[in-house]
């Protein structure tokens, strides 16, 4: 990892931090802040650690990018969670042998970045 990428990963890592710091849950109750703070900071324990040991630049580009989608998304919406994606369940292809690999195929492509790792640590 280039200096220039650990420090970015690091900025990343403390802007993170300091928007659970600051969170403010949408419904307003202490409960509600209290446990979305958490979530903020162990979804971004568990990833960073996670990814702590990747060393190829464009998978690193892509877990950067990953990480400011999901940054940009929770801040506008107010939700600190992923949010979902909306595909028809098995809509786009016939269900048997290389239909179905190519339905599988479709969906994987279809997934949008900020929940590339979602299903993984999850």
């Amino acid at each position: 990892m280039t200096p220039v990428t650990r420090q970015e990963v690091l900025g990343l890592y403390r802007k993170i931090f300091r928007i659970a710091k600051k969170w403010q849950s949408a419904s307003g109750q202490i409960e509600e802040t209290i446990k979305e703070k958490e979530y903020i900071k162990n979804e971004a324990k568990t990833l960073f650690r996670k990814n702590k040991n990747v060393t190829d630049p464009k998978l690193i580009k892509q877990c950067i990018e990953e990480c400011e989608a999901r940054i940009e998304i929770g801040l506008h919406y107010n939700i600190p969670y992923p949010r979902p994606i909306h595909l028809p369940p098995m809509g786009l292809a016939h269900k048997q042998g290389r239909m179905l690999r190519h339905q599988e195929k479709l969906r994987k492509i279809s997934k949008p970045i900020y929940l590339k790792s979602h299903d993984e640590v999850s």
